[in-house]
């Protein structure tokens, strides 16, 4: 039996009435892009749709502060691939956002945002831009060098295993000195952007993401646009943490019950689940009956990195007019990046931007300290820098309702991962975690229509 046959067999006090006809009710457990996008799909498509969500807004990891007087985006605040095939640059068009451009088609995923720069040595030193550039070219033929090494071996190992392989058979490529250290900065931004370190980043499928054409661009208002006109119309149930998803029977078929740490009940027929990763992961939601291994697995093994920002006002602008500022170090774990919104938006803000295991280690210090940190930081390499008037510090790692930010591919997993976790189990069906234009076979509309 088609699951829409299923569901319209269903008679439950969750229902209601269109047209003479019953209309399934869905729950969509997760109030990010992910789970605004499914929960708009499917109420454009008829079914009745309840959004229940652990914050006390919308949005998940796509977060706007307006607490300087203007918006910073805490969260997101790229759009990857201005084209026509991202149904997100379609959405942000037709809200008529301003979109400052970073970088182009001829970016690879590790420098999106590397057109207009400054790098500094830890003495405040300025890195000759040539051999920036000269450094970018041997990075990226050392990581060309990786998927040699991927077809060689038969265990999987590390992006940084990898890069250490090629590099004893590439001395070429070793760089040396201050182009070591340069090469550890790029490895720092390949790090933010898998939100994890290499030695966590499995070779063989690093480089599988499919990045749309179009380049990329920053959102100038930020995203709160975007998540307002996604949320506009949907029946969202703020402040619902739930605990407890359940698989259940009626009159012989199956529905969904959602229990909320304060006891509510949710019943419906379907159910999409749209919670990060990272809290799946802590087991923080429990299914019952137990969910299959194969889904359990994937659940288990892929990874989820963390990256933060401590965005910090200033009363006047005291550094280049570059987009960002880079600190070069003996290590990728001492490198520092500055996003500086001031040439994308007027306002004198840089954010301070730790990825992978400094991440997570500066979320185990104070607000105060890790401000203390990213102006230390700054001040290596402009050290007559003033101090900041105003700041703020995410905290996407701990933060119950996120505990992370998305997720990569970790050595010696299978490679299926990504399928089994957007694969349905019964009528539980699973948010894309990565993509919010819902164009898998996966779809739950499609499989709820028998498509």
């Amino acid at each position: 039996m088609a699951p829409t046959e299923q569901l319209s067999r269903v008679s439950t006090s969750s229902q209601s009435k269109l047209g003479g006809r019953t209309r399934p009710t869905v729950l969509v457990i997760g109030a990010g892009v992910a789970g605004l996008a499914a929960a708009r799909v499917l109420q454009a498509q008829s079914f009745r749709v309840i959004v229940l969500e652990s914050r006390d807004r919308v949005g998940g990891r796509v977060y706007t502060d307006y607490s300087f007087g203007f918006p910073v985006d805490m969260g997101a605040s790229w759009l990857h691939g201005l084209c026509k095939s991202n149904p997100l640059a379609h959405l942000i068009g037709q809200l008529k956002l301003p979109l400052y451009r970073t970088s182009g088609d001829n970016s690879v995923l590790y420098d999106h945002d590397l057109e207009s720069y400054a790098l500094y040595d830890m003495e405040g030193n300025k890195v000759p831009q040539q051999m920036v550039i000269e450094v970018g070219l041997a990075f990226e033929a050392l990581l060309e060098e990786t998927k040699r090494v991927r077809e060689e071996i038969s265990t999987d190992i590390s992006v940084m295993k990898a890069l250490q392989l090629v590099q004893e058979r590439r001395p070429d490529l070793k760089q040396e000195g201050l182009r070591h250290k340069v090469l550890q900065w790029y490895l720092c931004r390949m790090e933010g952007w898998f939100a994890a370190d290499t030695d966590r980043i499995s070779v063989q499928s690093w480089d599988e993401e499919e990045v749309l054409e179009g380049g990329h661009g920053l959102m100038v208002r930020g995203y709160a646009p975007v998540i307002a006109t996604l949320s506009a119309g949907l029946d969202i149930r703020l402040n619902t943490r739930v605990r407890n998803v359940q698989r259940r029977m009626h009159s012989g078929i199956q529905g969904v019950r959602a229990i909320t740490e304060n006891g509510a009940i949710f019943e419906a027929d379907a159910a999409v689940i749209a919670v990060p990763l990272g809290v799946l992961k802590s087991d923080a939601v429990r299914f019952e009956p137990r969910l299959p291994d194969w889904k359990e697995v994937a659940i288990r093994d892929l990874g989820v990195g963390n990256e933060n920002k401590i965005a910090l006002l200033f009363d006047r602008v005291c550094w280049p007019n570059v987009e960002f500022l880079g600190v070069v170090a003996p290590t990728s774990y001492s490198c520092s990046y500055f996003l500086n919104l001031h040439k994308a938006t007027g306002y004198p803000v840089l954010v301070y931007m730790p990825a992978g295991r400094l991440a997570n280690d500066m979320e185990k210090l104070s607000d105060e300290a890790a401000i203390s940190f990213a102006v230390t930081q700054l001040k290596r390499i402009l050290p007559h820098a003033v101090d900041p008037v105003r700041c703020l510090v995410s905290h996407w790692g701990t933060d119950p309702s996120s505990l992370g930010c998305y997720s990569y591919d970790a050595v010696g997993k299978p490679h299926d991962l990504y399928e089994r976790l957007r694969s349905p189990v019964d009528n539980l069906f699973w948010a894309d975690f990565e993509d919010s234009s819902w164009g898998s076979e996966q779809h739950p509309v499609k499989i709820l229509e028998g498509k």
